[in-house]
């Protein structure tokens, strides 16, 4: 009997021991969880520059002003003695 109960106990063991540490254990369950919140944060600072990029290029395609602004901005190509006022418009 107590053979028995031996070998029961050692097979309880070593399924307890492929659920913690085995292959798609516990453990490794654990890193990949962490890894999808990580690819998720990511993700979402990757979805939000595209909008920016997207609105970028929105603007660029409207009208010649944008053009005009972000020459001006990111050029430097304002005139010694010019004032170059950047106006933003209110969303609603």
């Amino acid at each position: 009997m107590r053979l028995f109960i031996g070998i029961l106990v050692g097979i309880l063991v070593l399924f307890q021991y492929d659920l913690w540490f085995g292959k798609n254990g516990y453990f490794d369950y654990k890193d990949v969880a962490a890894q999808i919140k990580e690819n998720k944060a990511e993700n979402e600072k990757l979805s939000q520059r595209n909008q920016m990029i997207s609105a970028e290029i929105q603007g660029l395609t409207k009208g010649f002003e944008s053009i005009e602004e972000r020459a001006r901005m990111s050029h430097d190509m304002v005139k010694p003695n010019e004032v170059f006022y950047h106006i933003v418009k209110e969303h609603k």
